[in-house]
């Protein structure tokens, strides 16, 4: 079978990594991919916006079924347009892939349907949004209603930095801003998988979203996670399952959007081990796709595959996860999240070579000397594997080590608080 995957991050590496080990697929194609990617499938050069050159080269290559981790062709309905063209796509639709990339939809789909979230406002206009902000109580959350305006989540401990925030989101060309309530807890990352009908859980996962140690900082797109999050057990998982997860999957299909994919859930547990939904992915992220692939034990293509054709319940009641623990740090440019340089060489990966320390590529390329530069503000993750939490944690820091390139920056805590 040959495969393409769609997007060209740590997450997407990690995807194809996990392809490679199943005995059906016989080539893998990445657009437009990196300089890790290389070793595992062939790159071509097509932007993942160009969703009608995508389509164009999977009918072109036949194709076999084609995987989308970014998340700017689902926005852009590319799931869509492969269908309307007999091609066979892992992702959910454009109208389905709303429950992330609108966050104003998700959040009214949300109370429509009971599904527990902190409580909000949305508005758009800026002025009355201040209103609000003026007789609000503090700390408050701060959110753009869409992705396409950018992730842009901000918690306000005051008014001073709400006006801050909602100025910028309509600076940046957000059209409607959600302001919601501080919740208090534990968070976590459940991804399910599901063919509209079934769903089936991956690993729970631990995300740490702050640029410094100690959640300090401005946020970023993750610079590390692990897995299982210890602090979930089986009877939270199934509150999860039938107060967030199912119903939510209804709500789409009743509102003519059947959610077929991975659906990640951001979650907040609170004092008395109930969830809330802070938002929704439309696939796994990143690195949490790092993290918690490795712990998978079955073959992710026919994974894939069942649930693309809608035979998920037909092959599989629950997933083999292993019992093992991993831990995964992302190693960026200096300056990240704001303004880095990009174009210095990388040192020292050739001495990660053990099998329980993986190595993916988000942001590198290879320059006109033939060396492996950062080029872009994550530029690789680290995953450790490990039979406990505390091995895996010693192991992805001793790698970490090895690695060297000008400016890196990386957090040097994560999971350290959950040993």
């Amino acid at each position: 079978m040959k495969v393409l995957v769609i997007g060209s991050g740590g997450r997407e590496h990690a995807i194809i990594w996990k392809l490679t080990q199943s005995k059906r697929v016989s080539r893998i194609f990445c657009a437009s991919g990196n300089a890790g990617i290389r070793r595992f499938a062939e790159c071509v050069n097509i932007k993942i916006d160009d969703i009608i050159g995508l389509c164009d080269f999977a009918k072109d290559n036949n194709i076999d079924l084609t995987v989308v981790g970014a998340e700017l062709p689902l926005s852009l309905g590319i799931v869509d347009l492969f269908r309307q063209n007999n091609l066979l796509i892992f992702g959910p639709t454009k109208a389905a892939a709303k429950i992330e990339t609108e966050k104003v939809y998700a959040k009214r789909l949300m109370r429509k349907y009971k599904v527990p979230t902190p409580h909000f406002a949305v508005f758009d206009s800026k002025s009355h949004a201040i209103g609000h902000a003026q007789k609000a109580q503090y700390p408050l959350v701060v959110k753009c209603g869409s992705l396409l305006a950018g992730k842009r989540v901000s918690i306000c401990e005051n008014f001073e930095q709400a006006k801050d925030s909602i100025e910028n989101c309509f600076k940046n060309k957000c059209n409607a801003i959600i302001i919601e309530e501080f919740l208090v807890g534990r968070e976590l990352t459940l991804s399910v998988i599901t063919d509209g009908y079934t769903a089936i859980p991956l690993s729970s996962c631990i995300n740490y979203i702050k640029a410094l140690d100690k959640d300090g900082g401005l946020n970023t797109a993750g610079m590390g996670a692990c897995a299982p999050a210890n602090l979930i057990d089986y009877k939270l998982e199934q509150k999860i399952a039938h107060k967030i997860i199912y119903p939510i999957i209804d709500a789409l299909s009743k509102d003519d959007a059947p959610y077929i994919g991975v659906l990640s859930a951001e979650l907040m547990i609170d004092s008395q081990n109930e969830p809330h939904v802070l938002g929704f992915n439309s696939g796994i992220g990143d690195p949490a796709a790092q993290t918690i692939l490795p712990l998978l034990q079955d073959d992710l293509f026919e994974i894939f595959y069942s649930t693309a054709i809608g035979g998920l319940s037909d092959d599989y009641e629950a997933f083999k996860i292993s019992d093992d623990y991993a831990v995964s740090v992302i190693l960026a440019s200096g300056g990240y999240p704001a303004g880095f340089k990009k174009g210095y060489p990388i040192e020292g990966l050739e001495f990660v070579n053990d099998d329980d320390l993986l190595v993916f590529h988000s942001g590198t390329a290879i320059n006109e000397y033939g060396e492996l530069v950062n080029d872009g503000g994550r530029v690789l993750s680290l995953t450790a594997v490990a039979s406990t939490l505390h091995r895996a944690y010693d192991r992805v820091y001793e790698a970490v080590d090895l690695i060297k390139f000008k400016d890196m920056k990386y957090r040097k805590d994560i999971a350290k608080a959950l040993i």
